[in-house]
């Protein structure tokens, strides 16, 4: 098991989001978080993903063997930057920077040497078939290229889990199915786990596992 996640709440003032969610994610699984709009599935995966935390105080979160609420904000920052990837609908790429210093930022932000990190950066560019654009901005690539480089940037850092909310929310079909696909073989190739908030049915089907949330709590794990 790579996540545990005990009875979380979460309130935006009198509106309660979250409504004692707990569950479990084994590692190298592709799990997708399905559900109506405001079911939750973003709060969730912010607080899954320590981006936020929950309301309530009793909320116990472990990823890969770590209690998250034990960290200070410093010990925070760095393990979200060494043990999780992001991936976003909207890709987030800094566009004053080319597509290979994008993926490199992460690695930079962790000092990591600059050569290794610019070395693994167009390895994965290129397992991701973008490496012929490293040198390219992010308004000089297609929306499908972008996508691929905000994966590799996700990646560069070799995560334990990847968190990825609505990523094909933003392509054309083609591109969607694609990114689909990737993530299969990344998994395959790099043993990472995939937790994707998505209102794709397609992608929703191709995952291991569906957790269905409505109303703030799960009602299929």
């Amino acid at each position: 098991m790579i996540i545990e996640a005990i009875n979380i709440h979460k309130s935006f003032g009198k509106l309660a989001v979250l409504k004692d969610v707990s569950l479990s994610i084994n590692k190298g699984e592709i799990v997708a978080i399905v559900g109506p709009s405001g079911a939750g599935k973003t709060t969730l995966l912010q607080i899954l993903g320590t981006l936020d935390n929950a309301s309530n105080k009793e909320a116990d979160i472990i990823i890969n063997e770590q209690h998250i609420q034990s960290l200070s904000k410093k010990e925070l920052a760095t393990f979200r930057n060494k043990s999780i990837g992001f991936i976003f609908q909207f890709h987030q790429l800094l566009p004053e920077f080319t597509a290979i210093e994008n993926v490199c930022i992460p690695a930079f932000i962790g000092q990591c040497d600059r050569k290794q990190t610019e070395q693994k950066a167009l390895e994965l560019l290129k397992f991701l078939g973008v490496d012929k654009r490293k040198d390219h901005k992010p308004n000089e690539l297609s929306g499908g290229e972008q996508q691929r480089v905000a994966v590799a940037r996700a990646l560069i850092n070799n995560p334990k889990v990847i968190f990825a909310d609505e990523p094909s929310g933003n392509l054309d079909s083609l591109a969607a199915t694609q990114l689909h696909e990737l993530f299969f073989k990344l998994r395959d190739n790099f043993g990472q786990t995939f937790i994707i908030v998505t209102h794709n049915q397609e992608l929703a089907n191709m995952a291991d596992r569906k957790i269905e949330m409505i109303d703030g709590k799960i009602i299929k794990n």
